[in-house]
Parts: structure tokens; sequence; C-alpha cells
């Protein structure tokens, strides 16, 4: 499996949170060669199972959010469409930036931008507000009403693509990336005798909100978990400590909601595998899944990964492969360690 081929594959395609249908169905092509099950459930994320053969076999899942920030059309004003954010779109990056609405077939919208020729003194320093911008796709009032219908969502128009030494760019990186890191845990561990079931959650709507990981664990109803997400690695103009590095290896974080054992379990195999990784703390709230998972029915021992990565939320974000494979290293130990008898605190 080439990892980054398989990323550039999903993060071509557009699922935005709470339209995910494209890249859920690649992601289930994806899996069927690597388990023995997979299906769709009522909230739209895509599950893999991996049986053990052993019965009433206790439960190890995997999960990566498969959505992506993106918007979604709300009017029509002149023949521009006004629109709405799906997740954490940061306004700054969205003056003169390319849209791929997805309409059928999908279309080609800009944000609009004033130029600096004809803006005010005052104009040039005032915080972009989201409200306060368009998408121009090039139609009349009467033509966008009819090409775009109200509720269309949007995303970036871009995919990834391999970038500098050992890296690749592009939008979607948040979460896909970790997803094809699973994927590639799930070949090396082809042909290994588990002693665990290993489900596989590809979760839907994280970036508004975990939804799909709230329902998913509940279903699924694991024993051990293990939540990978991107986290943010340093760059010349973020220099705070709890920054990681690109390339540093596979992010194994502690704190109040991460299961302890389960999270030692990992540092220790990394040491012993001499897999690369870097420790994170997380005092509270993590921003990921595991929030969700961690306390979903009575409980599920949760361990975070994660991968580094630069310009979170933005159409050009950045991650290393050599962390992505680090990942699925580790990824693949615990799964092969885990033993049916084993405690959960």
């Amino acid at each position: 499996m080439e990892v980054q081929e398989i990323i550039k594959e999903l993060c071509a395609l557009p699922g935005p949170a709470g339209f995910e249908q494209p890249v859920a169905e690649h992601a289930a092509a994806l899996l069927a060669p690597l388990t023995d099950e997979v299906y769709t459930d009522i909230l739209g994320n895509v599950i893999g199972v991996r049986r053990c053969g052993k019965e009433k076999a206790k439960k190890l899942l995997f999960d990566a959010h498969i959505d992506e920030i993106g918007f979604i059309v709300t009017g029509h004003e002149e023949g521009f469409l006004r629109f709405s954010t799906l997740g954490g779109v940061d306004a700054r990056m969205l003056p003169a930036a390319e849209i791929r609405v997805l309409t059928q077939p999908p279309m080609t919208g800009i944000v609009g931008v004033l130029p600096p020729h004809i803006l005010k003194a005052e104009e040039s320093d005032k915080t972009i507000k989201t409200e306060d911008l368009f998408i121009d796709i090039g139609l009349t009032q009467e033509e966008a009403v009819k090409a775009v219908p109200l509720g269309t969502p949007a995303v970036y128009n871009t995919g990834a693509r391999t970038f500098g030494s050992g890296l690749v760019c592009g939008k979607g990186l948040d979460d896909r990336a970790c997803f094809a890191s699973i994927l590639r845990a799930l070949e090396l561990t082809k042909g290994e005798k588990l002693d665990v079931d290993l489900y596989v959650l590809a979760s839907c709507q994280e970036e508004v909100g975990e939804r799909g990981a709230r329902t998913g664990a509940f279903g699924i109803a694991p024993d051990w978990c293990v939540a990978i997400d991107v986290d943010h690695a340093r760059t010349p103009d973020g220099k705070e400590h709890t920054l990681k590095e690109i390339g540093g290896g596979v992010i194994v974080s502690r704190g109040t909601i991460l299961n302890k054992r389960l999270t030692e379990l990992a540092v220790r195999l990394a040491e012993e595998k001499g897999i690369e990784y870097q420790l994170g703390v997380e005092a509270g709230d993590t921003g990921t899944n595991a929030n969700f998972i961690s306390i979903s029915r009575e409980g599920v021992a949760t361990a975070l990964f994660g991968l580094p990565l630069r310009y979170m939320h933005s159409p050009v974000e950045v991650v290393s492969l050599a962390d992505a494979e680090a990942a699925a290293q580790l990824l693949a130990e615990v799964a092969k360690s885990l033993k049916g008898d084993d405690t959960n605190a």
C-alpha cells in the first residue's frame, strides 16, 4: 500500500461535515479487502470489522474522522452565493480562495475580494467576517438560483500532492492522513493472529461536534480505542513549547481523559520497536473524538495518537509521510499486543 497515494485519493474527494458520502464510499472500498465486514451506520460512519475468530472476543477500535471543513450555501444575491461555514473555517483564508461547489456536476467558485485600489484606508485593516463574503460562480441571479439550491455544500477546490522532502500538502489531511495510517496498520497486521476483534471507525461530522464518534462508539461498544487525529506542528512563527515537530514521529498524548495503561503500553511499544514518537499533553478537552469515545456507555479505555500537521484548517495543510508510517506501525503493534484477558483500567 502506497500511503501517499491513498492520502491523495482521499483528499481529492469532497466530504465536508455532514456531506461525507463520496469520501465515505471510497473509505469503505479501501477497508473491504482488509476487513471481514464493512458497513455504514445511520449517521454516515463507515465501520470495518476484522474478527479474530474467538467467541465473545474483546473489541479494539481505531478511529479517524473522514469529514473536512467546508461551506453551505445560504442565499443568492445578484448571482453570487452567500454561505455559512461547516466547521472551523478561518475567515482569513477565504478572500480570493477557489471553491468547489458540490452541485451535479460540481462547479468552480471564487470568494469575492475587493482589490486594494478601491479599498478605503480604514477598510484595509478591518477584520474579515465570513458573513460579509460571497462566492462568485459567474452566473446571473436567475441562473444561480436554478443551478445552486439552498443547502448546497462546498469545499476548497484543492486536493493533495507531494511536497518538499517526504511531505504531502493539501486540503483534508485533517484527518484523512490519519485514516490512511489506520489502513496501513491493517496491512501491517495482515496474516497476524490477533487476540481481539479489530474495529475501524471512519467517523463523520467531527468538525461540527464529534457527532459520528459519539454514535459510532456507542454502537460498537469497544473495550479499547485508539483515536488518531492531527496535532499542531511547529513553524518559525509558532514557537510554543506544546507544538510538535513534523518528521518527529507519531504523537502519543497523556491526559486526564486518556487511559493510563493503554497510553503507557503505546509508549513502551514505541521504545521497544524503535518507532519514532513524541509525547503530547492534553490537560483537558483534547479537541478530538477521544473526548466522547472515552465516555461512551460506561467508558472506553482510550488512547490518543497524533500526526504533526502544519496550517490546520487551511487548503494547504502539511504532514510527513514518515510520521504517518510511524503512526501505522504503532497502531499495528498495539493491535498485536492486546490480549482478550487484559483489563482496561
